[in-house]
Parts: structure tokens; C-alpha cells; sequence
């Protein structure tokens, strides 16, 4: 009895949730600033600063996220309240409107005790005063940038990370870009701390930057890494049915191209019925193995012996999972971890996030391309992306169906997430282009990306940044919202090229 027990405990529920995305949105905590003492000696002046407030949440709220208000803080009382009722909430992070000059006294016990990342706001509520006409009241009601230096004066002395963020609360393109990059920084966190990634087999033996300590991401992030057994998904795939097969083959032949074999003929070919029918077949049980477990992400990587069920699973996953990783839920070949968490914060920034490493280099063009053999974020992808058959999987047991495709041409960010000296996570980003052109027929995803100063110097510059040698690629330039994630999380991040 102990031991049915044991098992049904270890036995993940059934979820309800569609194969996606899951949508949990961020919760963001909003409260203004002020000094109590204001509120007698000028009538009227607390209702129009809650409501400059309020017009902020709005604007918050317009981003597809939770606003969790604290109010007005004019008080240290009250702004214990507020730090309260943040953590409380678990809130991602914690916006403090400056509406007016406030003593730093109210402001620390929100951040003491709100356990998020504070950023101070001031946001003027017009242009500037006509020094003619101005009067006190106006003046208070002005006076955004008064306290910020006092306010992280005093959170530095108690050891307290924060930023700022000062504009105009109207027609302000800068201050408007730099909230929303705050706030997707804290969907990206939200959607890390509440992760759940399974890892499907272990690291690619022999690549010591794989390497790395499920714990530990738990520790850095608050995600959860599920241990899956190669037993799980074969008791699914085997459970298919020839509808779902049916269903999956259509989803495919709708999605991608078929072109003929390329320059690689020796290995390259074109797809065949047997070869669609595995790949179809294996895709239904990887989304039925993703659902089961309410994963938010998928790790993979099986070296074992030829020829057996389990090689065989492996094979043929590259399609279903580039079709996971365009739904949200990314997939990282060779057991890659860190990387499958790189692409989770992009697919969050609405970026992609796709499976890449470095690619040979053209000295000629001065780029280099960047992609992968296997799956790749599909959804960014600069047209439909072709199937191939592949007769071997270099340097892997097996054969079967691969996807090939190239990223959208503009702009572009990569994101690696590695491992410090001292054991802790650091992310090296850089922004590039991605030209326009053709890119090798070899059933692997590649693109020509072009990143500053010029290609050999970007990739020793990006060697020497301590990098592992796999990369989430996104498209848009994606740099200022990562610097904002580091700083949520304390976590380093260093910026190659921009």
C-alpha cells in the first residue's frame, strides 16, 4: 500500500490545459508616493496624485498584465501595509510612483517587505510650468524627481537593488519604452519562477558546458526541472491512434515544404510516406507527454545503442518539437538546460528563441550562420521552413525527418545562459542583423547573422565571454529588456555586441 501510494504521489495529474503557451500573467505592484503632511495644507492634492496613479496602472493594465495596487504610501505605516500586501500577492515587481517629494522613511518598508525588484517612477504630469502662473500646490504636484535620489540613497543603505525610470506621464516615448521593458522583463521572470521543464534522457555526453546542476535552477530562478523517463513518452507514441496520425500528417503538410534533395544528396533526401507517418506519430506523443505533464519546456537528448525503441523516439522528434517550440513551449536538443531556459525568455519577449549555435563563417560577407541540426523555433521563421529526410544525424544514432529554415531578416538578439566560476548563472547577449540570402540544404536550421564590429571580432569577443556553445536567437533587438531580467534577478548579464 506504502509503495501505490509512493507511485500515485510521483505520478503527474492529468492537465486541462491546451498544448501552448500557459497564460499566467505577471503580477505587477503599483503604489504612489507622498508626504502626508501635504494633504491638510492643500486641499485636492492627494486625489489628483491617486489619480495620476490610477491613469499608470491603466496603462500597465493595457500590457496584459496583473496590476496589484497598494494605494496611496504617505506614511511608514503605510508603507509597511503596502510591503505586506505585495508579498502577500507575490507580486513580480513593484513599481513606486513618485507623485510628489515623499520621505525615503515610507518608501524602504514597501521594498523591505515586498520581496521584488522596486522601480522608483517619476513621471511629470506636463512638460514643464509656467513659471508665471505656478503655485504651490502645482509645483508639489511637479515634483517627481525630488526624492528619487533620497529614496534609492536609503534602499542602497539597506542593501536594496532598485532603478529609476523619470519622464513626463504624457507623450513620452522614451519612458513609455523603458516601463514596457520592465514589464515584459517581469512576464519573462514570472514565466521562469513558474516553470516547469522536463529533461528527457541527460546532457550530451562529453560537452562539459551541458553540464549543469537541475537544483540549481530552482535556486536561481524558482523553476522546477522534471526528470522524464524515455519510458514516458514511448508508452504515448505507442497509445497514438491513426486518426491523431491523420491529424498531426495535415498539421504538417499545412505547415512546412517539401523541396527536393539539395546539394547534401548523399545524406539529404526527400521525405517519404514511412518517414512522415514516424514523425507524425512521435509529435502526437510528445504533445500528449508535454500535456500530461503540464511542461513548459523540454530538454532532450538520448545517446544509448542503434536500432531500439528509444533511438528511435529520438529520431523522429524534430518535427513535434519545432512544432512545441513555435506553440511556446521550447524544446532544446542535447540535453541542453540552460538553453531550453534562454528560449523560454525569449519565446516570453515575443521574440522566438530558437535552438542556435555558431555555423561556419563567410569571410567574404563578413557574417557568420547561426542555427542548429533538429528543431528550431519555426514561428520566426523568414518563410516556410522545409522538411528533409536525413539518412544519418551526424555525430548521432539514427535518421528520419529534419527541419531546415532560416530566420526572418532584421533585427536580432542571442542569449546564452551559462555557468560562472563561482557557480552562478550569467547571460551573454548580443544584437545583430539577419541578412538576406540563401543558406545550406542540409536540413538544419541556419542564418546569416552579421553582428558588430565585424565577424571574427564579434566571435572571439563572444568566445571570451564564457559562453556555452549553444544560444537562444530571437528576432528584435531584445538587449534592453534582458539587462532589466538581470537585474530582477540579480543575474548577471554581459552584452557582447549591440
Amino acid at each position: 500500500m506504502i509503495d501505490e501510494l509512493t507511485d500515485a504521489a510521483q505520478t503527474p495529474a492529468k492537465s486541462s490545459l491546451p498544448i501552448g503557451r500557459r497564460h499566467t500573467r505577471a503580477r505587477i505592484g503599483v503604489f504612489n508616493a507622498g508626504f502626508h503632511r501635504y494633504w491638510p495644507q492643500f486641499p485636492g492634492l492627494r486625489e489628483e496624485l491617486n489619480g495620476y496613479r490610477t491613469e499608470f496602472e491603466e496603462r500597465l493594465r493595457s500590457l496584459d498584465v496583473e496590476v496589484i495596487s497598494g494605494g496611496l504610501v504617505d506614511t511608514v505605516e503605510s508603507g509597511r501595509n503596502a510591503g505586506d500586501y505585495f508579498a502577500s500577492q507575490n507580486v513580480d515587481l513593484i513599481f513606486c510612483f513618485v507623485t510628489t517629494y515623499v520621505q525615503s522613511a515610507f518608501v524602504v518598508p514597501v521594498a523591505q517587505r515586498g520581496k521584488a525588484h522596486m522601480v522608483l517612477v517619476g513621471l511629470q504630469p506636463t512638460a514643464g510650468m509656467n513659471v508665471k502662473e505656478v503655485t504651490t500646490h502645482l509645483q508639489l504636484a511637479h515634483d517627481n524627481c525630488t526624492s528619487l535620489p533620497e529614496i534609492m540613497y536609503a534602499l542602497r543603505r539597506c542593501h536594496l537593488r532598485a532603478d529609476t525610470v523619470f519622464g513626463k506621464l504624457h507623450d513620452d516615448p522614451r519612458s513609455e519604452k523603458l516601463v514596457r521593458e520592465w514589464v515584459y522583463a517581469a512576464k519573462a521572470v514570472h514565466a521562469l519562477k513558474n516553470a516547469r521543464i522536463g529533461l528527457l534522457g541527460h546532457p550530451f555526453e562529453g560537452m562539459l558546458d551541458m553540464n549543469v546542476d537541475p537544483t540549481s535552477f530552482t535556486v536561481a530562478f524558482g523553476m522546477h526541472v522534471d526528470m522524464i523517463e524515455m519510458g514516458d513518452l514511448a508508452t504515448r507514441v505507442a497509445g497514438v491512434t491513426e486518426e491523431e496520425i491523420g491529424g498531426m500528417i495535415r498539421r504538417i503538410e499545412d505547415f512546412f515544404t517539401f523541396p527536393e534533395p539539395g546539394s547534401d544528396s548523399t545524406i539529404t533526401g526527400k521525405v517519404t510516406p514511412e518517414s512522415m507517418r514516424n514523425a507524425a506519430r512521435v509529435a502526437v506523443g510528445l504533445e500528449k507527454l508535454v500535456h500530461d505533464y503540464g511542461l513548459d519546456g523540454l530538454s532532450h537528448y538520448y545517446r544509448g545503442l542503434p536500432g531500439n525503441q528509444d533511438e528511435f523516439l529520438i529520431a523522429n522528434i524534430i518535427v513535434g518539437a519545432s512544432l512545441l517550440t513555435a506553440q511556446g513551449i521550447p524544446v532544446a536538443g542535447e540535453g541542453d538546460l540552460k538553453n531550453c531556459a534562454a528560449m523560454l525568455i525569449m519565446d516570453r519577449l515575443d521574440a522566438g528563441g530558437s535552438f542556435c549555435e555558431l555555423h561556419p563563417a563567410d569571410f567574404t560577407e563578413d557574417f557568420v550562420f547561426i542555427g542548429h541540426d533538429g528543431p528550431g523555433h519555426i514561428g520566426i521563421s523568414n518563410e516556410a521552413p522545409a522538411l528533409r529526410e536525413l539518412s544519418l544525424y551526424h555525430g548521432k544514432f539514427g535518421n528520419g525527418v529534419s527541419v531546415e529554415f532560416k530566420v526572418k531578416n532584421g533585427p536580432i538578439t542571442i542569449a546564452g545562459i551559462t555557468v560562472r566560476e563561482d557557480g552562478r548563472f550569467a547571460m551573454i547577449a548580443a544584437e545583430g542583423q539577419s541578412l538576406p540570402g540563401d543558406i545550406p540544404e542540409t536540413g538544419n536550421t541556419n542564418t546569416r547573422a552579421k553582428f558588430n564590429p565585424d565577424m571574427p571580432t564579434f566571435i572571439e569577443n563572444w568566445t571570451d565571454a564564457g559562453v556555452t556553445h549553444h544560444f537562444a536567437l530571437g528576432v528584435g533587438s531584445q538587449v534592453g529588456i534582458l539587462k532589466k531580467i538581470g537585474r530582477i534577478l540579480n543575474m548577471e548579464i554581459q552584452v557582447v555586441a549591440q
